[in-house]
């Protein structure tokens, strides 16, 4: 049976290929096309929380400076030590964001937070499992507090090659000028494929590592040479009190950790929503299903995962609470295990597996992306870039799997080890 589901999924990929060699959509017709629907109904967090404000159902507290931030965060499940500060100019409250007044960002596994000190709204995204990345704003000057969505200039400037052209996030490193603009220098979207050395510009990074450089914590004073405000102590930095003052702030905390794993979030979440609509859009689609397939496999397994100068620490509790909040196994292991050494996680299999918007794709879909994990989860896919996962993690991958994730083919129960299979 096994055998020839991966058969079919073969031949299946064939045909889209074939077919999408046609001409293809542009973004925005993929939005608006009826498989997509990206302006419909939204059924995310924050939409619901949305439902729980109108119906009278939730009641958020307003504090001062920081407005419903607290509870906001609260309400959504998203953690304080997630905070990370962002000092360049990069988002439409660019006006109010500088070195000495970051944005910053929360975030759990499916939302983030935008909230900028002396702005008027709430920044929101939320991963709806079938339209994908929602944007919204709350006003922050209103009581009750109405949350309305953005489908116009959010989604202009979050689709893009960096968002493999789908409305998404993704991480900007740039060499910020004093007041936060970026400088006409080269600037970066990093992910977990990114050498150390050119993640974070127009960041703030708290943390320890052992790395000699990377962008964080540096504003370039000298145009001639952006180069140069890359220091020792801005590479090497636990402690922002003295760059910034941090009065109505959640912390002062930007935390080295949360910042990794931010980065390989972003870009898997954009990767999940493109195979999800390449696969709704069948032939209609943008680019060849196999080619989203491989795309989103190599990623969630961190096949060309860049190597990390641990060991690594942040300055909050980030690590411990996102490590908590994984299922784990019968001998505790889980997919949200740490390693922060040469590598961001200890068992090589993306914890966004896990996620409604995997879960919700298409079956045909999903059915190629697990017979391509298996295909390298089981030792038959032999080529160099996958020898760095090797037998006792791959097995390891594969029984915490097992364990925790529902809806694996039969194929992955095969025998005692990964070894086993179709």
């Amino acid at each position: 049976m096994t055998r020839v589901l991966i058969a079919w999924a073969a031949v299946w990929a064939t045909g889209v290929f074939a077919v999408s060699a046609q001409l293809r959509m542009t973004p925005s017709q993929m939005r608006s096309h009826p498989a997509i629907a990206y302006d419909g109904k939204a059924d995310d967090p924050v939409a619901r929380l949305d439902d729980q404000l109108q119906r009278g159902e939730l009641r958020l507290v307003r504090e001062p400076v920081r407005g419903y931030l607290r509870s906001v965060l609260a309400a959504l499940n998203v953690p304080e030590s997630s905070q990370v500060l962002v000092f360049s100019k990069t988002s439409f409250q660019a006006s109010r964001i500088s070195p000495s007044n970051p944005r910053a960002i929360f975030f759990n596994d499916s939302v983030s937070v935008g909230w900028v000190r002396g702005g008027d709204v709430l920044e929101f995204t939320a991963q709806d499992p079938r339209q994908g990345t929602i944007f919204y704003t709350l006003d922050q000057t209103t009581d009750p507090p109405r949350i309305s969505r953005n489908n116009v200039s959010c989604v202009l400037c979050h689709t893009s090659d960096a968002t493999v052209n789908v409305p998404g996030l993704f991480v900007s490193s740039v060499y910020p000028e004093r007041s936060g603009m970026p400088a006409p220098a080269p600037a970066y979207t990093p992910d977990h494929r990114s050498p150390f050395d050119l993640r974070w510009g127009g960041w703030y990074v708290t943390g320890s590592h052992r790395g000699s450089r990377h962008l964080g914590n540096a504003v370039a004073t000298d145009p001639t040479d952006v180069e140069a405000m890359v220091t020792p102590s801005t590479v090497h930095t636990t402690d922002l009190t003295n760059r910034f003052d941090a009065s109505g702030y959640v912390s002062s905390h930007s935390d080295l950790v949360a910042l990794l794993v931010l980065e390989h979030q972003v870009r898997m979440v954009n990767l999940i929503t493109r195979l999800g609509w390449d696969a709704r859009l069948g032939s209609d689609a943008q680019r060849p299903l196999h080619e989203s397939v491989k795309e989103l496999v190599d990623y969630l397994l961190f096949v060309d995962e860049a190597p990390l100068p641990g060991p690594i620490s942040g300055t909050t509790s980030f690590a411990r609470d996102f490590a908590s909040r994984g299922p784990r196994d019968s001998r505790g292991r889980s997919l949200r295990n740490l390693a922060l050494t040469d590598r961001l996680m200890k068992y090589r299999c993306s914890f966004l597996i896990y996620s409604e918007a995997f879960d919700a794709m298409p079956s045909a879909a999903k059915a190629l992306v697990y017979a391509r994990m298996w295909e390298i989860l089981s030792g038959k896919e032999t080529s160099p870039e996958y020898v760095k996962l090797g037998p006792a993690e791959r097995a390891a991958i594969v029984e915490i799997l097992r364990a925790t994730k529902a809806g694996l083919p039969d194929y992955f129960f095969a025998g005692d080890d990964a070894s086993s299979g179709p």
